[in-house]
């Protein structure tokens, strides 16, 4: 089965907890149990992958090309600010 990796940038393990009003109350695990439902419906795997440092997020780019055949990023705040990630 094919694998996609969703990655996700700085706070977004902080969905649900912090600012409901703007970020909803959702939590960061059922948005993850959600892509991965939808992937599998849709005939691939996924892994989700979180983490609040820019270079954990480039390493594991690195380090995943054999194993995926895409990847999907919301880099949060990195999207505005990161040239190394957008690169």
């Amino acid at each position: 089965m094919k694998k996609i990796l969703v990655m996700l940038g700085p706070n977004l393990n902080m969905v649900g907890i912090r600012e409901k009003g703007v970020y909803g109350a959702e939590t960061a695990e059922s948005i993850e149990a959600q892509i991965k439902d939808y992937a599998l419906k849709s005939g691939f795997e996924a892994e989700v992958y979180q983490s609040n440092h820019e270079g954990d997020l480039i390493d594991k780019i690195h380090s995943s090309r054999e194993e995926f055949c895409g990847a999907v990023i919301n880099a949060g705040a990195l999207t505005h600010y990161s040239y190394a990630l957008r690169d």
